[in-house]
């Protein structure tokens, strides 16, 4: 039975986290003494010389209304990669703990474990890209915390079969973590319905993709109470700064453009893989739930080089695992797209 007091760090239980002056005093005020700020502000915006909310309390309630969760069921981090840094500092003892990722997929689940010095290990996907859950069942053992689960994946662009997730969320007693950074742009629902039905689950978003709002470093972390109690915990103090929240506030109202910006791209990545499987170097356009393609080459790493001359970038994805000969292609502008076809087209 999952018990969540079972995988939290002792440390962590005992933790007294930072009182900031903002969360000792909520409301309307005239006089703002209590936080050592500079009173006359900036010479070039006056209006950040105050301290953001340090928990972001309007930008949930706006969230919570966009997304259709409590804002007391909402973490927001500095990236998804604040997101998932905190879940290891919080669950994952050093040295002893290991976590599960399901390669390949994306590059911070490891990164950040081997900054925290936890073993990560990997159970290869099938080769249609879906889970190996036997696989996954065997390599779990008694120190397992988490299990990372991307879908739709990066970069293989696929969703995750629905009830494969289920079956690690019911068998799991640890953390599932469900990253979904390009979940806009799929045909699969959501898993934040989900949270009451699964208290070891966490879901992440961000205003990255979709949302059009990289530059802004916003990521969104969904979960039960007790788990969103503990990233508060752990997380600095102003972790979200004050232009970041306004923004987003902004760009939250802003739903009708936003869908509709999604529509469009997704026509485009369907165009951009039915021309992009008329190229006669190009072996395989793979199917996608996301806003990028996986594109299989008979020389990868010489369409690549070349593009990198032709000055169109794209990534290089030949040498992780399952993805030999491949490379992936975010979906442009109609220009853009139309600059590399044009280019491909000369190789």
């Amino acid at each position: 039975m999952f018990q969540l007091e079972n995988l939290l760090r002792e440390n962590i239980k005992n933790l007294i986290p930072y009182s900031s002056a903002r969360d000792e005093f909520m409301g309307e005020a005239r006089v703002f003494l209590d936080a050592n700020e500079n009173s006359l502000g900036s010479p070039l915006v006056k209006w950040y010389n105050r301290y953001p909310d340090p928990l972001q309390r309007k930008l949930k309630e706006s969230l919570s209304r966009v997304k259709g969760i409590p804002p007391e069921n909402i973490f927001l981090g500095n990236g998804s990669d604040e997101c998932i840094d905190i879940l290891y500092r919080s669950f994952c003892i050093p040295g002893r703990d290991n976590v599960i990722i399901n390669a390949p997929t994306y590059g911070m689940y490891e990164v950040s474990a081997h900054i925290n010095d936890i073993e990560v290990r990997k159970a290869l996907l099938l080769d249609d890209f879906q889970l190996d859950l036997v696989h996954l069942e065997n390599l779990v053992d008694e120190r397992t915390k988490l299990i990372w689960i991307c879908s739709p994946n990066n970069p293989t662009a696929n969703a995750m079969n629905r009830q494969d997730i289920e079956t690690v969320l019911n068998n799991f007693n640890g953390l599932v973590v469900v990253d979904e950074a390009y979940i806009n742009f799929s045909r699969y629902a959501s898993f934040l319905r989900e949270l009451n039905d699964y208290p070891n689950l966490v879901v992440l978003q961000t205003l990255s993709k979709a949302w059009g709002l990289a530059g802004l470093r916003l990521g969104m972390a969904f979960a039960s109470e007790s788990i969103i109690d503990i990233y508060n915990r752990v997380k600095p103090p102003y972790n979200i700064n004050q232009a970041t929240q306004e923004l987003a506030l902004k760009a939250l109202e802003e739903t009708g453009q936003v869908n509709d910006m999604i529509k469009a791209i997704v026509a485009m990545r369907d165009q951009l893989a039915r021309d992009l499987v008329r190229l006669k170097i190009v072996q395989r356009v793979y199917e996608s739930e996301a806003n990028f393609l996986l594109v299989k080459f008979e020389d990868a790493r010489a369409v690549y080089e070349y593009l990198l001359k032709r000055k169109v970038v794209v990534r290089d994805r030949s040498k992780m695992e399952l993805c030999g000969g491949c490379l992936r292609i975010t979906v442009g502008t109609e220009t853009e797209n139309k600059e590399l076809l044009m280019v491909l087209e000369q190789f």
